[in-house]
């Protein structure tokens, strides 16, 4: 999810004690339920709205379904003192942090992931503290004084996100402690804690109101601007902007690292200057063992290369990659009976082994980086039939045609790795229900970090989430 309007940018953001490697947890939305193409593409349409926003696209505003702010993944972290629990959703596509405050008369009050939903009170809170337009950081992030602001006056500084699908979140900000777990040894973690500044949500308008049944009580934002929650740790001097995610497609949860992973090592591709989001360029497409031929160089689709995002569930391809891909991979078993179900899937019947009888479908970057998707992950159970989760985006409206955004569909079971020091991007394939290896540069020790689980109101059959580690001593820049 990414701004239409982008309200301000933080800066000076974490302040800490010296702390070594820590965790927030988090699981899926969709955890321990069957996959429905029908549910992901309408997340996904309202998602696009969201991320073509903020890349210059003219969009028209609103939506005739419902806005999924939930996203696809969510982290339970503690605010304040004595700390209370919140649930919050993770995306890679917005940037900034913010939860729902105790004078929102429009925000949810219940939801229907089965959690509990808490309206932040900073009168609660006794390490909870306003941020007054008078301070140097309110000046900071909206470019100087505001209007009838003074010094030494109780005026609070206010924040407006205006998202592409018409809904809009305004509060105030506020700094208040945020509690996770340090990792302290394999497998092994300890309390920690850091006072940061985020967004308090005082009024919700359009489908982040009430009406939302799948409703969180904010967002954890990890995407590129200054306002995300990696620019607030990297702006704190502890850390730099890195960071990991290793969804696990078949159990629902996997890993989340912030800082200095040891292992596995990924070749990285550069990211395109100058966009909003994670955006990198695609050089070939590779379909079992054959290349896919284009009439036009794949550097000229579109206008912002291939967006990698992990809050998006399927994929989309422009056609010209979408219909010779489709095609190549039907022309495998010559006996299917293809057929096109509600208007938009193609599905067929298969009862034999799926990575046995369809191709890989395998996408080449820059800098020799490659990605593969097996068939058993590009292909999902609907309806009694084996449908293509590849998507043609040039059937989309004419604002969001021919874009080429890559979602969980083709990044699940792979360890992502995003580099925004050196503004690149990689990914290798990896048992994402497993761990990687995490360095703590203070003492040199490395430990093992795993999956977890949420011990809360949550669905608790899914056996694995993910976990965000933090690392704030220095980073070095390992991967090739």
């Amino acid at each position: 999810m990414a701004r239409l309007v982008a309200s301000f940018l933080l800066s000076s953001m974490l302040v800490t004690t010296a702390i070594a490697a820590s965790i927030f947890s988090v699981k899926s939305k969709y955890a321990g339920q069957e996959r429905s193409l029908a549910a992901f593409k309408e997340h996904d349409s309202l998602r696009q709205l969201r991320i073509l926003a903020v890349a210059g696209v003219d969009l028209p505003l609103g939506s005739s379904g419902r806005h999924d702010a939930v996203g696809l993944y969510y982290a339970k972290i503690g605010i304040g003192t004595p700390t209370k629990n919140y649930y919050m959703q993770v995306d890679t596509g917005s940037d900034l942090m913010w939860v729902n405050c105790i004078q929102c008369k429009e925000c949810p009050k219940r939801s229907s992931l089965g959690i509990d939903l808490t309206l932040y009170d900073i009168n609660d809170s006794s390490t909870g503290r306003m941020v007054y337009c008078d301070q140097e950081f309110c000046q900071e992030i909206n470019g100087g004084q505001l209007n009838g602001c003074k010094a030494n006056m109780s005026m609070s500084c206010p924040y407006l996100e205006i998202y592409g699908d018409g809904s809009s979140t305004a509060g105030y900000f506020v700094s208040d402690d945020v509690q996770y777990d340090r990792v302290s040894g394999d497998l092994q973690t300890t309390a920690g804690n850091g006072s940061v500044i985020f967004g308090c949500g005082a009024r919700q308008s359009g489908n982040l109101d009430s009406s939302n049944e799948e409703a969180l009580d904010g967002i954890l934002g990890f995407g590129k601007a200054n306002s995300s929650v990696i620019s607030q740790l990297a702006a704190s001097g502890k850390m730099k902007k890195m960071f990991a995610h290793c969804l696990d497609g078949v159990n629902g949860g996997g890993i989340f690292a912030i800082g200095y992973v040891v292992q596995p090592k990924v070749n990285m591709t550069s990211l395109i200057p100058n966009q909003p989001h994670y955006n990198v360029n695609m050089t070939a497409v590779q379909v079992g063992g054959d290349f896919l031929k284009f009439t036009t160089d794949l550097s000229e689709v579109g206008e912002r290369g291939t967006i990698i995002d992990s809050g998006t569930t399927l994929a989309y391809l422009p056609e010209m990659i979408y219909e010779p891909l489709v095609n190549k991979i039907i022309s495998q078993q010559p006996d299917l009976k293809v057929r096109t179900l509600h208007d938009d899937y193609t599905c067929f019947q298969y009862s034999e082994s799926l990575d046995e009888g369809f191709p890989n479908v395998t996408f080449y970057f820059e800098n020799s980086v490659f990605l593969k998707v097996h068939p058993h992950e590009y292909l999902f159970p609907y309806e009694g039939f084996w449908c293509i989760g590849w998507q043609n985006s040039g059937m989309l409206s004419k604002d969001r045609r021919n874009i080429t955004l890559l979602g969980d569909l083709a990044l699940s079971n792979k360890l992502v790795l995003y580099d925004l020091e050196n503004q690149v991007i990689g990914w290798t394939e990896y048992n994402c229900s497993s761990s990687i290896q995490v360095k703590d540069e203070q003492t040199g020790t490395v430990h093992l970090v795993g999956s977890h689980s949420i011990p809360s109101a949550c669905n608790q059959n899914a056996p694995f989430v993910i976990i965000f580690i933090f690392l704030t001593t220095l980073l070095h820049y390992l991967f090739n």
